[in-house]
């Protein structure tokens, strides 16, 4: 079935890159705004580290067990689905009296963006074809990060400088998804014979076709240290600034993350030419000097260092999903695609999420700065490994 006046081409792309943009920006809107809820609902630090993880619970979800529906039943049902969901999430962070509101509308969040997220990328694949493959993958990318970012920064402001600092973000960012599920509802349908949700089986399955296998495993391990310290900036860097190098205000927080994330959107546009393998190994070999800028921001107690090292750890994250995400984005048939970067985005899920709890239960049996140091070796050992196997894997 056609819809008159259907968008299709540059502007159909663009409300699918749109989309992609929105959901994410619901995930950070919460960034500047964690110790606001922590002072509020009086929680403690392991408690924010696991209402930032519990998305994780709504991303396995969606793409263990929904990463191929759109597939099968088509891409714009799905990606309506995640933005319902997606809606729904922003009313339950707007009226949250506690941390079960917070929990139940982190885990709505993180089902609306795997749903929309594995059905946004696919779909930009086929919708930009017949021009460049490559292309989809640096407007997934590039808008996933500029949508991290404004969501940081819209909250911050609000939260400073407006009233109603934990409502009235979510007033905007709904009426956002308002206009972008217009958008996507008027958005060209890419598969050709849509079937019906009865036709697909709800089984939970993690699947990788067997003849890509082996070129899916660098992109997966590069992207999950990507999102780690992604979820370590996003999670615990406002709570870092506040206790230990002394800045309280939330715009300043909401701008440090819009750094690295306008950084990293930025990256990815200027090295589209850049092969997926030489884009990860940059990566990993930046990931090193920036939990180093980290250490030194925390032993100097100076939050300078620390927006220098947003910048050079956005561009670390970037070249990272960027490069992960376009050596698996072309390899799968057509009829698999969105399963195989649903595999991709757990992934860098699990990356986002879990060692943000090792981090939170961490600082509470120590402090912040032992559980950041430790963060930071981790990482550096990380990509030392992965480099290592990287090199093995090129040869």
């Amino acid at each position: 079935m056609t819809r008159d006046h259907e968008l299709g081409g540059s502007a159909a792309a663009a409300a699918v890159a749109a989309m992609i943009a929105a959901l994410f920006a619901g995930s950070t809107a919460l960034t500047p705004l964690y110790i606001i809820y922590k002072q509020v609902f009086g929680f403690s630090q392991i408690t924010l580290t696991l209402v930032y993880a519990v998305y994780v619970i709504g991303n396995l979800a969606a793409l263990l067990m929904l990463g191929r529906v759109s597939d099968v039943i088509g891409r714009r049902p799905m990606a309506l689905a995640g933005m319902a969901v997606a809606v729904v999430s922003a009313v339950f962070f707007l009226f949250a009296e506690n941390v079960a509101w917070l929990d139940i509308a982190r885990i709505l969040s993180g089902l609306g963006i795997g749903v929309g997220a594995g059905t946004g990328t696919a779909w930009l694949a086929e919708l930009l074809s017949a021009n460049n493959k490559s292309q989809a993958a640096t407007i997934a990318t590039s808008t996933n990060f500029l949508g991290l970012g404004i969501g940081a920064l819209g909250a911050g402001l609000h939260a400073e400088y407006a009233p109603w600092p934990l409502r009235l973000i979510f007033v905007v960012h709904l009426a956002m998804l308002a206009i972008v599920t217009l958008l996507i509802w008027r958005t060209q349908e890419t598969v050709s014979r849509p079937g019906k949700l009865a036709d697909v089986s709800m089984r939970p399955r993690l699947s990788v076709p067997d003849d890509i296998r082996a070129n899916f495993v660098a992109p997966a391990v590069t992207g999950f240290g990507a999102m780690a310290l992604v979820g370590f900036y996003a999670a615990l860097a406002p709570s870092i600034l506040a206790q230990q190098l002394q800045v309280a205000n939330h715009a300043v927080a909401g701008a440090l993350f819009f750094e690295l994330s306008i950084v990293a959107a930025g990256t990815i546009v200027a090295t589209t030419r850049l092969s997926s393998r030489a884009a990860m190994f940059a990566a990993l070999a930046l990931m090193i000097p920036s939990v180093a800028l980290i250490v030194a921001a925390l032993v100097c107690a100076a939050w300078p260092i620390w927006g220098a090292e947003r910048a050079l750890g956005g561009g670390a994250a970037a070249r990272a999903y960027r490069g992960g995400f376009h050596g698996v984005t072309p390899s799968p048939p057509g009829d698999r695609r969105a399963e195989v970067v649903s595999a991709f985005f757990i992934c860098c899920f699990c990356g986002n999420a879990l060692p943000v709890i090792g981090i939170g239960i961490l600082s509470t049996v120590a402090s912040a700065t032992v559980a950041s140091l430790a963060f930071a070796g981790m990482i550096v050992v990380f990509s030392l490994v992965a480099l290592g196997f990287g090199a093995k894997y090129a040869r």
